[in-house]
């Protein structure tokens, strides 16, 4: 994150993790219990290894994060709104199809693995692939790479397609209430073809789902 980001950040949460100086000592400042937290989620530290870093005691570590987590999710839900009417998704498929050349798309779907360590008596739960302990953060991004819905929290083991069948996001997807707009014919075309999401092999194919054609393909001549 750079530095200007950072105060950004910092500027809209400090009103919600400003502590009142008390006439026994200064507490926590809020751009360091920011710093805490931010270092936190990017890496997974131990609480042991951030106290040796910012010079907080655990106990009080085990207080900030909750505390910093909150505020950031609160100060930041209104930046990640899912469209809601026909109009606002076909802004974000002009988008796709304008920047990457994909007619009708109104988002990409994909899952991430975020790195942690095992939780106490958790066995295998967040146990992933890759030989690491996860959660997986799922997402559907616009053409600018901005977040237009998020879900976190699916244990590891998990796969991307098994987060996506018990996300919201398929529910609406699949009840159809996002209010897509209605199919239409592509450039060049008679028939009439939905708006739709782009995902990998992970994901099914459904009508506002597309994925590559499964197997392996022959390649054209450099």
């Amino acid at each position: 994150m750079s530095p200007t980001d950072f105060e950004s950040l910092l500027e809209i949460i400090s009103p919600q993790m400003g502590k009142d100086i008390t006439h026994l000592r200064e507490t926590i400042s809020p751009n360091v219990r920011l710093a805490v937290a931010l270092r936190f989620l990017a890496t997974g530290d131990s609480y042991t290894s951030l106290m040796y870093l910012f010079k907080i005691s655990r106990q009080l570590i085990s207080n900030i994060l909750p505390e910093a987590c909150e505020a950031i999710v609160e100060a930041l839900k209104l930046y990640v709104q899912m469209p809601n009417t026909p109009n606002a998704w076909e802004i974000i498929a002009n988008d796709y199809n304008e920047l990457w050349n994909l007619p009708q798309c109104v988002g990409a779907i994909d899952g991430k693995h975020i790195v942690m360590q095992a939780p106490f008596n958790s066995g295998t739960e967040y146990f992933n692939y890759k030989g690491t302990f996860s959660v997986v953060l799922l997402a559907a991004v616009d053409a600018h790479y901005c977040f237009i819905f998020a879900s976190v929290g699916c244990q590891g083991r998990i796969s991307d397609g098994g987060v996506f069948n018990n996300s919201i996001l398929q529910k609406k997807i699949y009840n159809e209430s996002l209010n897509l707009p209605s199919p239409k014919a592509l450039p060049g075309q008679q028939e009439k073809s939905p708006y739709v999401f782009v995902c990998d092999d992970a994901f099914p194919l459904k009508d506002n789902l597309m994925k590559p054609f499964p197997g392996t393909h022959l390649r054209g001549s450099p």
